[in-house]
């Protein structure tokens, strides 16, 4: 495998992981409509954001240890297949396509002996 599919590799969850966190936060926007008080808005906007704070860790988690990020990654897309009875799947399935890319990345990256 060349070097640039290998860099290629090594960024892609990487990306896609921030890129998610993102979008998740962005859901988190709700509660400014809602007609809060400002300590209402403040609350409510930290319990909306718990789910980004988990992702950030998750992903400054595999950004050093790759195959421990993608077991992670796993680990909150089977979580939240049960949370929700795998109705909805907007969510697992980028977190399963990340953890996948960071086990690839794992390999791919592994010094031969």
């Amino acid at each position: 495998m060349n070097e640039t599919t290998k860099r290629w590799l090594y960024w892609l969850p990487r990306a896609l992981s921030i890129l998610f966190a993102v979008f998740i936060s962005l859901l988190a926007l709700d509660v400014f409509g809602e007609g809060y008080s400002f300590w209402e808005t403040l609350v409510a906007l930290f319990m909306h954001l718990v789910p980004t704070f988990i992702l950030v860790v998750a992903i400054l988690i595999a950004w050093r240890w790759e195959r421990v990020g993608a077991a992670l990654f796993l680990a909150l897309a089977v979580v939240y297949l049960v949370m929700t009875n795998g109705r909805m799947l907007t969510i697992p399935i980028p977190l399963i396509i990340v953890g996948l890319l960071f086990l690839v990345s794992w390999r791919v990256t592994l010094k031969p002996r």
